[in-house]
């Protein structure tokens, strides 16, 4: 199994910045239907009265970061559905949409941590998947990991804090949950990856839900 300590890469050496303060939504654009800060957490929440008609993002505008390390806390409603978008693209004519990279977080862990393209090629690795993306081709699975998807499912804690590493590198993209690897892609296919763009979390399109996240970093490589 391959795991890194968050404690380490949170705190060893430099580079690393606060995205969000912990206090206010400055730096980040968004619908206030859904985001707003409470007792120091983002929280992006869905009410019966205010059911969304499609996913809608809270969108980080201080870069576009290409190649960077990526720390954040979450907790998430069991009927939750949300995931942090990365090297993204907004979509034209529809405010706070992003289309892009996924690390997907689900209430139900059913889909955590795999890696899906928001509006695009979709499933790109699930859970437990090393994979190879080639033009044209479906995605090439190189082997398991960690026992694959349900033993990786035991590593989240379903209703209580996670954290979220994502390395992002050249076309190398890595999520981790808690210390360990949940899916690897090795992007290859150049008409359709995308090496710099947006950070952003969403709330998506479902039944009344919660998603709340802090220790926002961002760690931009060299």
């Amino acid at each position: 199994m391959s795991c890194r300590s968050s404690q380490n890469a949170s705190t060893a050496g430099k580079g690393w910045q606060n995205i969000f303060d912990g206090k206010t939504l400055r730096g980040w654009e968004y619908d206030t239907t859904y985001w707003h800060v409470r007792d120091g957490v983002m929280v992006g929440e869905i009410t019966p009265a205010t059911i969304v008609k499609r996913n809608t993002f809270i969108i980080w505008r201080g870069g576009q970061p290409r190649d960077f390390e990526l720390l954040v806390d979450y907790r998430i409603s069991a009927l939750g559905n949300s995931g942090i978008n990365y090297r993204s693209q907004e979509v034209p004519d529809l405010p706070y949409a992003l289309q892009g990279y996924q690390a997907d977080i689900d209430g139900r862990n059913r889909y955590t941590g795999q890696n899906y393209e928001e509006r695009g090629r979709k499933f790109l690795a699930l859970r437990g998947q090393r994979v190879r993306l080639v033009e044209g081709q479906p995605p090439q699975v190189l082997d398991s990991l960690g026992g694959g998807r349900a033993a990786l499912q035991t590593h989240i804690k379903a209703g209580d804090w996670n954290q979220v590493h994502l390395i992002v590198k050249g076309n190398h993209l890595q999520h981790y949950i808690n210390d360990v690897l949940m899916a690897d892609v090795t992007d290859e296919d150049a008409a359709n990856r995308k090496m710099s763009g947006w950070i952003g979390v969403q709330v998506h399109v479902g039944p009344p839900m919660k998603i709340e996240y802090k220790n926002f970093k961002l760690k931009t490589l060299n």
